[in-house]
């Protein structure tokens, strides 16, 4: 069969939560020929015994053995390279995806070469974690300092061309791989544009170790990246506004009333740890 969408799931001990993507794959639709991967990356948790369970409810579902080398960007790329469409769509073990989302991606992909869909935080989190996502209402704007949009991999699509024209997900980077993606997509000329038809519901870390630490390493590979592009035309950090965010960030520990102010306080906390520990480990100056 022809395929016109592969779906690529990325997946690493995601028993607890795997089968949530799957069930809410199973109910889409799309007057197109589509299939779905699981690329597992090792699991031990028995991942791989609940996806089997779901191949009469999604009949073009592959379980794909991505065991040869750790990580997700390595996961993510075996999945490209077996996937029987020129177009594929990642999404996440852990998320899900809401109802037409197939459909969004598979129609956007017929008319763009790169896409990213729209995460929505309510249904799948607390209400101390029901903060609104970067990638809500448009593309994720890389801030600081200001440089090219960018889109979570957990919801974003791709010609497999263009995917192949960059070398795939860059497997040295185990975190922002996906900034770093776009970031090269785009300097190749590709467009990245927003679906916001294509909905997401993400799944963000429950508990404040988790929340630290994710933080403090997208801290830290944001000065890999700084380092990166620096040359490539992101403009350069100035050290005073490094220091009047450490500044700004104490000041608001008075202000702090709820569990949500914490987790998001532990976050920027956490992220501009993770930009010293970045600034010795790449030796560049990027607080």
């Amino acid at each position: 069969m022809n395929m016109k969408l592969s779906v690529i799931i990325p997946c690493y001990n995601g028993a607890d939560t795997i089968a949530t993507q799957l069930d809410a794959l199973s109910t889409q639709s799309w007057s197109e020929p589509w299939e779905v991967i699981v690329s597992d990356n090792g699991s031990t948790d028995g991942t791989t015994a609940i996806v089997e369970r779901y191949r009469e409810r999604l009949p073009n579902l592959r379980i794909l053995d991505a065991s040869s080398r750790r990580g997700q960007p390595y996961a993510l790329n075996a999945g490209v390279r077996a996937a029987r469409s020129e177009v594929v769509a990642f999404c996440d073990a852990d998320d899900e995806v809401a109802s037409g989302w197939v459909t969004a991606m598979g129609e956007a992909l017929t008319g763009h070469d790169f896409v990213g869909g729209r995460f929505e935080m309510h249904k799948l989190n607390p209400s101390w974690l029901q903060c609104r996502h970067a990638q809500e209402t448009g593309l994720n704007t890389y801030r600081y300092p200001p440089y090219l949009p960018h889109a979570g991999c957990g919801n974003m699509g791709i010609r497999r061309s263009v995917h192949e024209s960059v070398g795939g997900f860059d497997e040295s980077i185990p975190y922002l791989l996906d900034t770093d993606y776009c970031f090269r997509v785009q300097r190749t000329g590709v467009t990245l544009h927003f679906v916001p038809d294509a909905v997401l519901h993400y799944r963000a870390p429950a508990d404040m170790r988790t929340i630290y630490r994710k933080a403090r390493l997208n801290g830290e590979y944001n000065v890999f990246l700084y380092k990166k592009y620096r040359p490539l035309g992101m403009p350069k950090l100035l050290l005073r506004k490094g220091l009047s965010g450490w500044l700004h960030l104490l000041g608001e520990l008075s202000t702090l009333r709820n569990r949500n102010d914490l987790a998001q306080w532990a976050w920027s906390f956490a992220w501009r740890l993770g930009r010293l520990k970045g600034c010795l480990k790449y030796r560049t100056l990027a607080v």
